[in-house]
Protein backbone atom coordinates (compact mmCIF):
# COMPACT_ATOMS: atom_id res chain seq x y z
CA UNK A 1 0.00 0.00 0.00
CA UNK A 2 1.78 3.10 -1.17
CA UNK A 3 0.54 6.47 -2.41
CA UNK A 4 -2.76 5.75 -4.11
CA UNK A 5 -3.79 3.74 -1.11
CA UNK A 6 -2.46 6.36 1.28
CA UNK A 7 -4.82 8.83 -0.36
CA UNK A 8 -7.51 6.19 -0.17
CA UNK A 9 -6.67 5.77 3.49
CA UNK A 10 -7.45 9.45 4.01
CA UNK A 11 -10.60 9.59 1.92
CA UNK A 12 -11.75 6.16 2.88
CA UNK A 13 -9.86 4.65 5.83
CA UNK A 14 -10.48 1.25 7.17
CA UNK A 15 -10.71 -0.33 10.54
CA UNK A 16 -9.24 -1.73 13.66
CA UNK A 17 -7.40 -4.59 15.15
CA UNK A 18 -7.81 -7.81 17.14
CA UNK A 19 -5.23 -10.55 17.51
CA UNK A 20 -7.75 -13.36 17.38
CA UNK A 21 -9.06 -15.61 14.67
CA UNK A 22 -12.65 -15.10 15.76
CA UNK A 23 -13.05 -11.33 15.69
CA UNK A 24 -16.60 -10.31 14.92
CA UNK A 25 -16.88 -6.57 14.29
CA UNK A 26 -15.06 -3.28 14.08
CA UNK A 27 -16.68 -1.80 17.18
CA UNK A 28 -15.06 -1.79 20.62
CA UNK A 29 -16.41 -0.96 24.06
CA UNK A 30 -13.87 0.98 26.12
CA UNK A 31 -14.50 1.06 29.88
CA UNK A 32 -12.97 2.91 32.81
CA UNK A 33 -14.65 2.50 36.19
CA UNK A 34 -18.39 2.94 35.74
CA UNK A 35 -18.13 4.81 32.45
CA UNK A 36 -17.96 3.34 28.96
CA UNK A 37 -17.79 4.64 25.43
CA UNK A 38 -17.65 2.94 22.03
CA UNK A 39 -14.98 3.18 19.33
CA UNK A 40 -15.84 2.24 15.76
CA UNK A 41 -13.57 1.94 12.75
CA UNK A 42 -15.01 3.46 9.61
CA UNK A 43 -14.75 3.02 5.87
CA UNK A 44 -15.51 6.33 4.21
CA UNK A 45 -16.60 5.03 0.78
CA UNK A 46 -18.54 1.82 0.18
CA UNK A 47 -20.66 0.02 -2.41
CA UNK A 48 -24.31 -0.92 -2.07
CA UNK A 49 -23.21 -4.51 -1.48
CA UNK A 50 -21.59 -3.43 1.79
CA UNK A 51 -24.96 -2.67 3.36
CA UNK A 52 -26.21 -3.43 5.94
CA UNK A 53 -23.28 -2.72 8.25
CA UNK A 54 -22.36 -5.22 10.96
CA UNK A 55 -25.10 -5.13 13.62
CA UNK A 56 -22.64 -4.03 16.31
CA UNK A 57 -22.60 -0.54 14.80
CA UNK A 58 -26.34 -0.14 15.38
CA UNK A 59 -25.96 -1.53 18.90
CA UNK A 60 -23.34 1.06 19.81
CA UNK A 61 -25.34 3.81 18.11
CA UNK A 62 -28.46 2.95 20.09
CA UNK A 63 -26.55 3.10 23.38
CA UNK A 64 -24.89 6.45 22.68
CA UNK A 65 -26.24 9.92 23.33
CA UNK A 66 -23.37 11.57 21.43
CA UNK A 67 -21.76 10.70 18.09
CA UNK A 68 -18.16 11.91 17.70
CA UNK A 69 -16.53 12.01 14.26
CA UNK A 70 -13.09 12.93 12.99
CA UNK A 71 -14.36 16.33 11.90
CA UNK A 72 -17.49 18.38 11.22
CA UNK A 73 -19.17 16.37 8.47
CA UNK A 74 -21.53 19.17 7.40
CA UNK A 75 -18.73 21.73 7.13
CA UNK A 76 -16.56 19.22 5.27
CA UNK A 77 -19.12 19.18 2.44
CA UNK A 78 -19.89 22.89 2.49
CA UNK A 79 -19.16 24.95 -0.66
CA UNK A 80 -16.95 27.26 1.41
CA UNK A 81 -14.68 24.43 2.53
CA UNK A 82 -14.61 22.82 -0.91
CA UNK A 83 -13.48 26.13 -2.41
CA UNK A 84 -10.82 26.52 0.28
CA UNK A 85 -9.55 23.00 -0.37
CA UNK A 86 -9.31 23.56 -4.12
CA UNK A 87 -7.51 26.84 -3.55
CA UNK A 88 -4.89 25.31 -1.24
CA UNK A 89 -4.34 22.27 -3.46
CA UNK A 90 -3.93 24.34 -6.61
CA UNK A 91 -0.63 25.85 -7.72
CA UNK A 92 -0.34 29.63 -7.55
CA UNK A 93 -0.24 31.58 -10.80
CA UNK A 94 2.94 30.95 -12.73
CA UNK A 95 3.44 27.41 -11.41
CA UNK A 96 2.15 24.06 -12.59
CA UNK A 97 2.72 20.32 -12.28
CA UNK A 98 5.50 20.16 -14.88
CA UNK A 99 7.83 22.00 -12.52
CA UNK A 100 7.65 19.19 -9.94
CA UNK A 101 7.72 16.07 -12.12
CA UNK A 102 10.37 14.58 -14.37
CA UNK A 103 9.39 14.41 -18.06
CA UNK A 104 9.16 10.61 -17.76
CA UNK A 105 6.77 10.71 -14.83
CA UNK A 106 4.69 13.41 -16.46
CA UNK A 107 4.41 11.25 -19.59
CA UNK A 108 3.27 8.28 -17.51
CA UNK A 109 0.63 10.42 -15.80
CA UNK A 110 -0.59 11.82 -19.10
CA UNK A 111 -0.93 8.31 -20.56
CA UNK A 112 -2.96 7.14 -17.58
CA UNK A 113 -5.21 10.21 -17.64
CA UNK A 114 -5.83 9.71 -21.36
CA UNK A 115 -6.86 6.09 -20.69
CA UNK A 116 -9.44 7.36 -18.18
CA UNK A 117 -10.67 10.31 -20.23
CA UNK A 118 -9.15 12.89 -17.87
CA UNK A 119 -7.74 15.96 -19.62
CA UNK A 120 -4.28 17.10 -18.58
CA UNK A 121 -5.50 20.69 -18.79
CA UNK A 122 -7.55 19.85 -15.69
CA UNK A 123 -4.66 18.10 -13.93
CA UNK A 124 -1.79 20.51 -14.60
CA UNK A 125 -2.82 23.20 -12.15
CA UNK A 126 -3.19 20.90 -9.14
CA UNK A 127 -0.56 19.72 -6.68
CA UNK A 128 0.32 15.99 -6.62
CA UNK A 129 -1.62 15.30 -3.41
CA UNK A 130 -4.82 16.54 -5.06
CA UNK A 131 -4.06 14.67 -8.28
CA UNK A 132 -3.56 11.41 -6.41
CA UNK A 133 -6.85 11.93 -4.61
CA UNK A 134 -8.63 12.71 -7.87
CA UNK A 135 -7.25 9.64 -9.64
CA UNK A 136 -8.02 7.38 -6.67
CA UNK A 137 -11.58 8.63 -6.36
CA UNK A 138 -12.11 8.25 -10.11
CA UNK A 139 -10.96 4.64 -9.86
CA UNK A 140 -13.23 4.01 -6.87
CA UNK A 141 -16.14 5.41 -8.86
CA UNK A 142 -15.26 3.06 -11.70
CA UNK A 143 -15.41 0.22 -9.14
CA UNK A 144 -18.88 1.41 -8.02
CA UNK A 145 -17.55 2.39 -4.60
CA UNK A 146 -19.71 5.49 -4.39
CA UNK A 147 -22.13 4.65 -1.58
CA UNK A 148 -22.31 6.40 1.78
CA UNK A 149 -19.54 5.40 4.13
CA UNK A 150 -20.01 4.49 7.78
CA UNK A 151 -19.38 8.00 9.09
CA UNK A 152 -21.70 9.76 6.65
CA UNK A 153 -24.43 7.23 7.29
CA UNK A 154 -24.36 7.65 11.05
CA UNK A 155 -23.88 11.40 10.88
CA UNK A 156 -27.09 11.69 8.83
CA UNK A 157 -28.89 9.29 11.16
CA UNK A 158 -27.76 11.23 14.25
CA UNK A 159 -29.05 14.49 12.77
CA UNK A 160 -32.47 12.93 12.15
CA UNK A 161 -32.51 11.40 15.65
CA UNK A 162 -31.37 14.71 17.21
CA UNK A 163 -28.33 13.14 18.87
CA UNK A 164 -25.50 15.39 19.95
CA UNK A 165 -22.60 15.62 17.49
CA UNK A 166 -18.93 16.08 18.29
CA UNK A 167 -15.63 16.25 16.40
CA UNK A 168 -11.96 15.53 17.14
CA UNK A 169 -10.42 18.07 14.76
CA UNK A 170 -11.47 20.98 12.55
CA UNK A 171 -11.84 20.68 8.80
CA UNK A 172 -8.95 23.13 8.50
CA UNK A 173 -6.70 20.80 10.49
CA UNK A 174 -7.74 17.86 8.33
CA UNK A 175 -7.04 19.81 5.16
CA UNK A 176 -3.55 20.67 6.41
CA UNK A 177 -2.69 16.97 6.48
CA UNK A 178 -3.86 16.53 2.88
CA UNK A 179 -1.95 19.58 1.66
CA UNK A 180 1.26 18.30 3.22
CA UNK A 181 1.16 14.81 1.69
CA UNK A 182 3.96 14.20 -0.78
CA UNK A 183 5.50 17.63 -0.32
CA UNK A 184 9.12 17.50 -1.43
CA UNK A 185 8.61 14.04 -2.97
CA UNK A 186 6.15 14.96 -5.70
CA UNK A 187 7.66 12.81 -8.44
CA UNK A 188 7.80 9.73 -6.21
CA UNK A 189 4.28 10.43 -4.99
CA UNK A 190 2.80 10.39 -8.51
CA UNK A 191 4.80 7.32 -9.60
CA UNK A 192 3.58 5.27 -6.64
CA UNK A 193 0.04 6.50 -7.13
CA UNK A 194 0.00 5.32 -10.73
CA UNK A 195 1.51 1.96 -9.81
CA UNK A 196 -0.74 1.23 -6.87
CA UNK A 197 -3.99 2.21 -8.56
CA UNK A 198 -3.51 -0.97 -10.61
CA UNK A 199 -4.01 -3.11 -7.49
CA UNK A 200 -6.75 -1.01 -5.89
CA UNK A 201 -9.60 -3.49 -6.60
CA UNK A 202 -7.81 -6.33 -4.79
CA UNK A 203 -6.67 -4.03 -2.01
CA UNK A 204 -10.20 -2.76 -1.42
CA UNK A 205 -11.68 -6.26 -1.31
CA UNK A 206 -9.14 -7.39 1.28
CA UNK A 207 -9.53 -4.23 3.34
CA UNK A 208 -13.31 -4.37 3.45
CA UNK A 209 -13.18 -8.03 4.44
CA UNK A 210 -10.84 -7.18 7.31
CA UNK A 211 -13.11 -4.31 8.32
CA UNK A 212 -16.28 -6.37 8.36
CA UNK A 213 -14.68 -9.09 10.51
CA UNK A 214 -12.76 -6.73 12.76
CA UNK A 215 -9.44 -8.40 12.01
CA UNK A 216 -6.79 -6.21 13.59
CA UNK A 217 -3.80 -8.21 12.40
CA UNK A 218 -5.01 -8.29 8.80
CA UNK A 219 -5.32 -4.51 8.84
CA UNK A 220 -1.82 -4.14 10.21
CA UNK A 221 -0.41 -6.45 7.54
CA UNK A 222 -2.36 -4.86 4.69
CA UNK A 223 -1.89 -1.20 5.53
CA UNK A 224 0.00 -0.20 8.64
CA UNK A 225 3.22 -2.14 8.04
CA UNK A 226 3.65 -1.07 4.38
CA UNK A 227 2.84 2.54 5.23
CA UNK A 228 5.32 2.61 8.10
CA UNK A 229 8.00 0.94 5.98
CA UNK A 230 7.63 2.92 2.75
CA UNK A 231 6.50 6.33 3.99
CA UNK A 232 7.29 6.79 7.70
CA UNK A 233 6.83 10.56 7.44
CA UNK A 234 3.26 10.17 6.19
CA UNK A 235 2.62 7.51 8.83
CA UNK A 236 3.67 10.04 11.47
CA UNK A 237 1.62 12.95 10.13
CA UNK A 238 -1.44 11.07 8.92
CA UNK A 239 -1.84 8.67 11.83
CA UNK A 240 0.47 9.17 14.82
CA UNK A 241 0.23 12.94 15.12
CA UNK A 242 -3.53 12.91 14.80
CA UNK A 243 -3.89 10.04 17.28
CA UNK A 244 -1.76 12.06 19.71
CA UNK A 245 -4.20 14.94 19.32
CA UNK A 246 -7.29 12.76 19.68
CA UNK A 247 -6.34 10.56 22.62
CA UNK A 248 -6.64 13.24 25.34
CA UNK A 249 -10.03 14.22 23.94
CA UNK A 250 -11.25 10.63 24.08
CA UNK A 251 -9.96 10.16 27.61
CA UNK A 252 -11.77 13.35 28.68
CA UNK A 253 -15.05 11.76 27.56
CA UNK A 254 -14.86 9.39 30.52
CA UNK A 255 -15.65 12.36 32.75
CA UNK A 256 -18.97 13.01 31.01
CA UNK A 257 -22.31 11.62 32.15
CA UNK A 258 -23.46 10.37 28.74
CA UNK A 259 -22.18 7.65 26.42
CA UNK A 260 -20.24 8.50 23.27
CA UNK A 261 -19.82 6.54 20.05
CA UNK A 262 -16.55 7.69 18.46
CA UNK A 263 -16.24 6.89 14.75
CA UNK A 264 -12.82 7.32 13.10
CA UNK A 265 -11.03 5.90 10.10
CA UNK A 266 -10.09 2.37 11.03
CA UNK A 267 -6.35 2.69 10.59
CA UNK A 268 -6.38 5.07 13.54
CA UNK A 269 -7.35 2.13 15.74
CA UNK A 270 -4.70 -0.37 14.78
CA UNK A 271 -1.08 -1.18 15.53
CA UNK A 272 1.32 -0.02 18.22
CA UNK A 273 0.35 3.64 17.72
CA UNK A 274 -3.36 2.91 17.31
CA UNK A 275 -5.97 4.22 19.71
CA UNK A 276 -7.01 0.76 20.92
CA UNK A 277 -3.56 -0.38 22.01
CA UNK A 278 -2.77 2.99 23.57
CA UNK A 279 -6.00 2.95 25.58
CA UNK A 280 -5.24 -0.60 26.71
CA UNK A 281 -1.74 0.45 27.79
CA UNK A 282 -3.26 3.33 29.79
CA UNK A 283 -5.36 0.88 31.81
CA UNK A 284 -8.69 1.05 30.01
CA UNK A 285 -10.63 -2.16 29.42
CA UNK A 286 -11.13 -2.67 25.69
CA UNK A 287 -13.66 -5.29 24.54
CA UNK A 288 -14.61 -6.05 20.96
CA UNK A 289 -18.36 -6.31 20.34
Amino acid sequence: MKMAKICYVFSILILGVVNTAHATSSVWKVSHGEHSLYLGGTVHVLSLDDYPFPAEFDRAYALAETLVFETDMAKLESPEFQNSMLSQLRYPDGQDLTQNLTPETYKMLAAYCESRGIGMQVINNFKPSMISLMLTMAELQRLNLTGLGVDKYYNSKAVIDAKELGKLETVEQQLAFIVGMGKGKEDEFIRYSLEDIKTLPTFMHEMKTAWRHGNRQALIDLAITPLLTDFPDIYQSLLVQRNNNWLPQIEAMFDSKGTEFVLVGALHLVGKDGLLQRLEAAGYKVTQL
